[in-house]
């Protein structure tokens, strides 16, 4: 007789109601940990509120986006599952697109990529526990693509008159989510290195890296490691970290870039407030906030691409899995090269060991 090889059962997903019940019952969470405890998605969690304080309302940037530009000032969150990033400021400047769209305010700055804004929601909570309001954006797998708070310069009006508008009268509690997606591993062709470097040295924009690496049938981590130096050079896992400390202690203007599948935001000035707790480093800022999982940081590169206005310097940062982190560069101003503090930073992070 043939052997069936045993399977684990699934546990079923909580209903709508056994999610409320739960959140009531830990209000000293974070939503997400929540989510993580009952073994469902941040989005299952906010649309198991819908009708009670949570609204569904269109997802789409094109209508979105043009809605939040009228909010005033706000908070604009973007996070992976290593770091989260938080940026103070309007909403304005819009630039809509089909596969590629953009905010481009001096604060906030975002390229978003719409086809993975899928599930949308408003929430209000007048109990004056956690955050009084929020507009929170998911991918197809519910994961959050980005999220707005309001902040004491938010036009609260303004605000509860766009959820009415954005609102798309579903009622439904429950979410069809797509099955979760792995990071890609990194994707090398060592046979391509030198096609590869001879290509990367013909670059003027750092934009033309990913189309350059994915006709080769790389992707960005595995591109780094068949190039190697000089175009991408190892750290050790300790260089972002020293290089948040060297940049804030320095005053370096520099650019973070923080995203996900569905939206990159971007910080740009100089950073001064650090505290590590735990895994975090935290940079605490008035307008700007990072949270950086440190215990995540498996690889980071020091990579230079040229550009038409000189070489464009990053430090990136991977997960053990080939997930991409965050990016720093050098602040760039129109008609400038990297800032010169933000080179010699970069030449004094340390190295791996041999």
């Amino acid at each position: 007789m043939a052997r069936t090889a045993l399977q684990t059962p699934v546990s079923p997903k909580p209903t709508a109601a056994e999610i409320r019940a739960a959140l009531a019952e830990n209000t000293g969470l974070r939503a997400r940990d929540v989510a993580t405890k009952l073994g469902i998605t941040e989005a299952d969690l906010v649309a198991a509120q819908v009708g009670q304080g949570t609204t569904r309302i269109a997802a789409s940037p094109d209508i979105l986006m043009p809605a939040v530009c009228g909010l005033g000032e706000v908070m604009a969150l973007t996070r992976n599952a290593s770091a989260v990033h938080e940026r103070t400021g309007t909403y304005g400047d819009w630039h809509p697109g089909t596969h590629a769209a953009m905010i481009l305010g001096p604060e906030i700055d975002l390229r978003i990529f719409p086809s993975h804004w899928v599930h949308a929601f408003a929430t209000r909570n007048d109990s004056g526990n956690g955050p009084s309001r929020s507009l929170q954006v998911f991918d197809a797998t519910g994961q959050a693509v980005h999220k707005v708070y309001p902040r004491e310069g938010t036009d609260l009006a303004a605000w509860d008159r766009a959820v009415a508008a954005l609102a798309t009268g579903e009622a439904s509690d429950t979410l069809d989510l797509s099955p979760p997606v792995d990071p890609d591993p990194a994707k090398s062709r060592p046979e391509k290195a030198a096609e590869l470097r001879a290509a990367w040295a013909k670059m003027t924009d750092t934009h033309q890296f990913l189309r350059l690496v994915s006709r080769m049938k790389m992707n960005r981590l595995g591109a780094y490691r068949t190039a190697g130096a000089p175009f991408a050079v190892p750290l050790a896992p300790g260089a972002l970290n020293a290089a948040l400390v060297a940049c804030a202690a320095d005053a370096v203007p520099l650019m973070i870039f923080v995203g996900n599948r569905g939206c990159i935001q971007i910080h740009s000035g100089t950073i001064s407030t650090l505290r590590e707790m735990g895994p975090w480093q935290n940079v605490l800022d008035a307008r700007f906030n990072l949270h950086l999982r440190l215990d995540r940081v498996a690889e980071v590169w020091l990579v230079e691409k040229p550009t038409r206005r000189g070489p464009a310097q990053s430090i990136e940062a991977f997960t053990a899995e080939g997930e991409l982190i965050l990016q720093l560069f050098g602040d760039r101003k129109e008609g400038q090269e990297d800032t010169a503090a933000f080179a010699r930073m970069c030449e004094a992070l340390p190295k791996p060991a041999v």
